[in-house]
């Protein structure tokens, strides 16, 4: 994976960001041996097989294959990108990024982020310690009467904002923060004088409200949305943009998302009630959009924790609308999707407490071919001639983007809806086609990673040549024996060669694997650089010395069988005297 970011400071982020206390974090290790040993945060397992190496900085499973340095391990473990997984390794080592570096302006950025996502946190526990006083006393009636018990009360943060006007304020201000601090945070209104010569008026942005705090997959909070109690409008008001929240990247409830490990699929609802009910009966996985429709920047966000889609929008006009635009902005970032089909016009929070868990497992998924037909059946009128066209001319460009199972069962009821004939609907379907061509042919992001996989699949026998070279490489990692015990020629395939180059200009395995091509050279360079299990350097030579001998037998071995298979073509008699002479000098080579 190459680097945008200059060589050597990427070195030094390494170098700061040790691999094992950064995982430590995540995964409890234990030493044995060389290396560290924990179970797997990637896939379920029960015993361990993930091990870090501290001297070379790599991590591998040897389950699934995942490996790479302590970049690639925040970008898997945190599910973000390369970028992303550098400013976050930057942040916690206090370095500056190199593009930084000449930007007078950066540290005072920097501060004042720290300042706003502090303000928040206090404010957050500020709610949350009130939602339990008198102050709080509504709005945890409220929460209550909702169906909400303490410990999701508590897992969510929950909390009240007190009818007082400026509680928060007061109370942010005593602890050191501004009134400017407050305002460019979302927390404080401030409205400059009504008449000239007259005063400011300050006051809490969030008064008499239940409190839904908004934390990203960082655990940072980063603003709030506070639900009205008596009616009054907005039904829900949210932080407005800050400098730390932008309501078109993130969810709610994306902290949650971090920590639930193999996610099949995330569920997007509409309503922070949504996700908390969802969360409190048991279903995993669930998370909302931030008083927006859904942008193209949420949906990449929530790839990262799940291969698929489930849109949970609510039965009403607008939620059906909502859902058609989400079904579109998944297309375009080409990740599957599917549409939770809830009945009698119930939002899942109303489904679900009246159904529970298991109605909600038993909910049917439909696809968005699926869903677009009933869209579009709803809005037609099949009681004329013109009506049953139109809506079969509009089914058929849903259609022919479909594959052909799916397509052969829409086109049963559709016949029946219609009332034309399967034969005249896929004559319509194959004339809508090149109308759609150019968005059928137009480019898709890529999709998510694929997981990390070795090139010799688990359980195959390996070729004992190529083990040897690996091994090799491993030693020659170690830096204990001379390089030039072996020659490039020795190895068998580009990688390997490359590795061996790498190794003899001292570039250091780590760099070595941040370099790898794609995610399977990247696992497979993991695995070879790994610090090989003995540690005195008369091992490792005589190791070493095995392995070559292995990796030149193997060679005289196939250079033999290529001449005696060219002994019986060959073009004379002393051609062929010759290369039986060379096949001989082989063959005692390989005995000695």
């Amino acid at each position: 994976m190459a680097s945008r970011f200059p060589s050597a400071w990427m070195e030094e982020l390494r170098a700061r960001s040790d691999l094992v206390q950064v995982v430590s974090g995540y995964v409890p290790l234990k030493k044995n041996g060389r290396n560290f040993w924990g179970l797997c945060p990637f896939h379920g397992e029960k015993t361990a097989s993930f091990a870090v190496d501290p001297e070379h900085q790599l991590y591998y499973c040897f389950g699934c294959k995942a490996g790479g340095d302590v970049v690639h391990f925040i970008m898997d473990i945190e599910r973000c990108d390369f970028r992303e997984a550098v400013e976050l390794l930057a942040d916690r080592a206090h370095m500056t990024l190199p593009e930084m570096e000449n930007d007078e302006d950066y540290e005072r950025r920097r501060t004042q982020r720290a300042r706003l996502l502090e303000a928040n946190r206090q404010a957050a526990r500020f709610f949350h310690e009130t939602l339990f006083q008198p102050a709080g006393a509504a709005s945890l009636a409220y929460l209550r009467r909702r169906g909400l018990d303490d410990q999701v009360i508590r897992k969510f943060g929950l909390g009240a904002a007190p009818e007082s006007w400026t509680a928060l304020t007061d109370l942010l201000q005593s602890r050191g923060f501004t009134l400017q601090e407050l305002s460019l945070a979302g927390l404080t209104v401030v409205k400059p004088p009504a008449t000239e010569g007259g005063r400011e008026r300050v006051y809490d942005m969030f008064r008499n409200r239940p409190i839904f705090p908004i934390i990203d997959q960082y655990k940072n909070i980063l603003g709030f949305g506070g639900r009205s109690l008596d009616g009054s409008d907005p039904k829900y008001l949210n932080t407005a943009d800050t400098p730390v929240f932008n309501k078109r990247k993130g969810v709610y409830a994306a902290n949650l998302l971090r920590q639930q490990r193999h996610l099949d699929r995330v569920i997007l609802v509409e309503g922070y009630m949504d996700v908390v009910s969802l969360t409190q009966f048991g279903v995993p996985g669930v998370c909302a959009t931030l008083g927006t429709a859904l942008t193209n920047e949420q949906a990449r966000l929530l790839r990262r924790f799940a291969p698929m889609v489930y849109l949970g929008y609510d039965g009403d006009s607008a939620g059906q609308h909502a859902i058609l635009r989400g079904l579109d902005i998944m297309k375009e970032e080409g990740i599957p999707v599917g549409v939770l089909d809830f009945p009698d016009g119930l939002d899942p929070d109303e489904f679900i407490r009246r159904d529970g868990a298991a109605g909600f497992a038993a909910l049917p998924v439909l696809s968005p071919a699926a869903y677009r037909l009933r869209r579009l059946k709803a809005e037609s009128n099949l009681s004329t001639q013109e009506g049953r066209i139109a809506y079969a001319r509009s089914a058929a460009k849903v259609l022919q983007d479909v594959d052909p199972v799916e397509r052969e069962a829409l086109l049963k009821p559709l016949t029946v809806e219609t009332g034309f004939s399967r034969e005249v609907l896929l004559q319509q379907i194959d004339q809508a086609a090149p109308a759609q061509k150019d968005s059928r042919e137009a480019p898709r992001p890529a999709a998510p990673r694929p997981p990390r996989v070795s090139r010799l699949a688990p359980g195959a026998p390996e070729d004992e040549s190529l083990a040897a070279q690996e091994r090799l490489l491993s030693i020659l990692a170690s830096g204990q024996i001379p390089k030039d015990i072996v020659e490039e020629k020795d190895f068998g395939d580009d990688e390997l060669k490359s590795l061996y180059r790498g190794l003899l200009d001292g570039v250091s395995p780590g760099s070595l694997v941040a370099e790898a091509p794609d995610e399977e050279s990247c696992s497979r360079y993991t695995r070879i650089l790994l610090s090989p299990p003995a540690e005195s350097k008369d091992e490792l030579m005589a190791m070493a010395s095995e392995c070559v001998a292995r990796i030149r037998k193997a060679a005289r071995k196939r250079s033999y069988e290529e001449i005696m298979a060219a002994v019986d073509t060959a073009a004379s008699e002393d051609e062929r005297m010759a290369l039986l002479t060379e096949a001989q000098r082989l063959l005692k080579a390989m005995n000695e």
